[in-house]
């Protein structure tokens, strides 16, 4: 859903579209992160509307004033003491499952308890050496794609297309510099090397940032790229993190939240500004959008029909693999 310092506060909360469903995603004030559905218990009704917001204390239906603590408990049920039998705990907002992995907020509307560990406990050492659990969001930008979201899964897991689509990229970091460490399974990826006197990819290749975390060493001449199926695409660079956070809207159209992610004390500093970073990975997401978009229009033809991959290529074949035998399991 995104990074838990959207929702840093007891009371912070977002609002999540997952499978048609709106999800409240909220911290309460024991610091517990919940998924509650966004429908009233009484009527129906949804109590948010928008996108982020801070409740004080309470989720307040707009329709009949029905108040829930932020757990989802029922605290107050206007002119119902009258109603025969009528008990509140019965009550609360239905809940999803919620799982945090180093920062980043995953739910599930399956049944089972409790939610199943993310793929994306696979990267933990990485995601640790970030300091992931502890950075927060600087820059957001949001997208909306006429492509299915696979497409862009799969773009994202081959610079083959770099030298053609990518120049600015292709003068930071060679296309060719990659070293795949995730060739199977939902976690699908590897590193890019830096061009030498390139020290992150931003607009100028440099950075007056320090190293995040405890980034060191080989690390701070790489840039991580990996896709965690089935929403999240993820890069570490040696000064910030970057997410990709995937909303399907329909076969044919995606919503893309990019997320900039950096140290706290960084943020603080009089002279933080990420705009290096937001504008290098604006201009190339759009690139990345572009094909993208024309590549939905194309196999939407009656002459299309799946070529061959490059050896450049290997990791759409695993992700082809891995969604076939997920949907199978279905």
């Amino acid at each position: 859903m995104g990074h838990a310092s959207r929702v840093a506060k007891p009371g912070d909360y977002l609002l999540a579209s997952v499978a048609g469903e709106s999800l409240i995603v909220v911290r309460d004030e024991s610091g517990a992160v919940h998924a509650l559905y966004n429908v009233c218990r009484h009527r129906g009704t949804r109590l948010c509307e928008g996108g982020d917001g801070h409740a004080i204390g309470a989720l307040r239906c707009p329709y009949h004033a029905w108040t829930y603590a932020l757990d989802g408990t029922l605290v107050t049920a206007r002119g119902m003491r009258d109603v025969p039998d009528f008990d509140p705990a019965a009550y609360p907002l239905k809940r999803a499952a919620v799982r945090l992995v180093e920062g980043f907020v995953f739910v599930s509307l399956a049944d089972a308890e409790p939610l199943a560990e993310p793929p994306l406990v696979a990267l933990r050492p990485h995601l640790r050496r970030w300091n992931a659990a502890g950075v927060r969001e600087a820059h957001r930008l949001t997208y909306e794609l006429a492509c299915n979201w696979k497409l862009v899964f799969q773009n994202y897991s081959e610079c083959y297309h770099c030298p053609v689509l990518h120049p600015q990229l292709e003068r930071l970091s060679p296309s060719d510099s990659g070293r795949n460490d995730f060739t199977d399974g939902p976690v699908l990826g590897g590193y890019s090397g830096l061009r030498p006197a390139v020290h992150s990819l931003t607009a100028t290749g440099t950075t007056a940032r320090p190293a995040i975390g405890s980034v060191a060493g080989a690390d701070l001449q790489r840039a991580y790229f990996y896709t965690i199926f089935p929403s999240l695409l993820l890069s570490l660079h040696p000064d910030f993190v970057m997410a990709h956070v995937l909303r399907p809207l329909a076969p044919d159209r995606t919503e893309i939240d990019c997320i900039f992610l950096f140290d706290p004390a960084t943020m603080e500093r009089p002279e933080f500004d990420p705009s290096d970073a937001v504008e290098f990975w604006d201009v190339t997401n759009r690139q990345d959008w572009r094909i993208n978009e024309l590549t939905q229009a194309g196999i939407a033809s009656r002459a299309y029909e799946p070529g061959p991959y490059a050896q450049a290529e290997g990791l759409l074949h695993a992700f082809d693999r891995f969604y076939l035998g997920a949907m199978a399991a279905r």
